[in-house]
């Protein structure tokens, strides 16, 4: 079947037009860098993987519950649809609502390929487009994966959310360089780590745990990138450029928060727009997930210098202002040594599988 036919509902035309605006940038200066940049570049380089080989794809999954995650989780537990829908209709409302994330994953990771493709072209400095080179990679691999696993594990997809399209857009239709950095780096990555990070501590399940902990060891590095270059640009910037910024991290902020809940889901299952939304907003799993993607955004936006008066209202009005105080660093630390984990354990499953083969092969001579 063709990806088309395996979207839950029709998501339109088969393609998404962005005008882009801006110019591509060469530079003549091969021998110049920031050694911390190309620090991270060589990182990026070495830290390469191949989907095929580092994910074992042979885990078994099942379709109505490819997550394993506790039904509590799910948006609209507890109510009367909920009590209405029966086994059956609950057993396909986890198959929705994890394809519905999983797709939000693959069309954000789309973008994120887009907008570091965008990066190494108009970006005047050789370090930066060094490093968004390898990010290109990342975010193609994370494409690979994350539709590899709806087309084969799930077999349904979503489309993109329409809160996360205007996110996008806003991103890519900006001509100024530094904001593909700003959509992407800082909120779309840091809503991507949230998200990844809920499920990853949350699923029972081998693959899905393997997929979301190595992105995100790859999305570890990709933050660092833009609090690097944004840190740098932005000390350079008036006033009155940095409002402009923070307005538009303030209407990015309202958009993850306010709509990005799954609300699609539950009215494919009939329930009404306003009382789907209710539901969500009565989510314990939706409060917490707001409180992991404003540790991850916050402490970020912090560091990179933008933190006018009207941007810290803005999150007291919230309710997150206390989380720039997080430690990011440890967070992202805390993301790669996870990976790194999955990566020992693997390691010895594959010598003691080497090992009782050899045994047996001495033992049958």
């Amino acid at each position: 079947m063709t990806t088309h036919e395996l979207y839950a509902h029709d998501p339109g035309s088969r393609g998404w037009e962005v005008p882009a605006t801006g110019a591509a940038r060469f530079g003549w200066d091969y021998d110049d860098g920031r050694e911390r940049l190309l620090a991270l570049y060589r990182k990026g380089k070495d830290k390469q993987w191949d989907a095929d080989k580092r994910i074992d794809w042979d885990e078994e999954v099942d379709p109505y519950d490819p997550l394993g995650v506790p039904d509590a989780n799910l948006p609209g537990h507890g109510s009367p649809y909920w009590d209405r829908m029966g086994a059956l209709g609950q057993r396909e409302l986890r198959r929705h609502f994890a394809s519905w994330q999983f797709s939000q994953f693959l069309h954000g990771e789309q973008g994120a390929l887009v907008c570091a493709s965008r990066i190494v072209e108009s970006v005047p400095d050789l370090d930066a487009k060094f490093y968004s080179a390898t990010q290109a990679m990342d975010e193609a691999r994370h494409v690979e994966i994350y539709s590899r696993f709806l087309h084969e594990k799930i077999g349904m997809l979503y489309p993109v959310n329409l809160s996360l399209r205007s996110l996008l857009d806003s991103t890519l239709r900006d001509s100024r360089s530094d904001m593909p950095y700003l959509g992407m780096q800082v909120l779309i990555e840091g809503l991507a780590l949230a998200a990844f990070g809920m499920l990853r501590d949350n699923t029972s399940k081998p693959l899905p745990k393997q997929i979301l902990a190595y992105v995100m060891q790859d999305e570890a590095r990709h933050v660092a990138f833009g609090r690097m270059a944004l840190r740098d640009h932005y000390r350079q910037l008036s006033a009155a450029e940095l409002r402009e910024r923070e307005d538009f991290v303030i209407e990015g902020c309202h958009l993850m928060r306010d709509r990005l809940r799954g609300d699609e889901v539950l009215v494919d299952f009939g329930v009404p727009a306003a009382e789907a939304a209710a539901l969500s907003e009565q989510s314990e799993y939706l409060r917490l997930f707001r409180k992991l993607l404003f540790s991850r955004i916050v402490p970020c936006v912090k560091d990179i210098g933008l933190w006018g008066e009207r941007l810290q209202r803005a999150y007291v009005d919230m309710g997150v202002f206390d989380l720039g105080a997080c430690d990011l660093d440890r967070l992202m630390a805390q993301d790669e040594e996870l990976a790194e984990r999955l990566d020992v354990q693997r390691f010895a499953r594959e010598e003691a599988a080497r090992t009782a083969e050899i045994a047996e092969v001495i033992s049958e001579a």
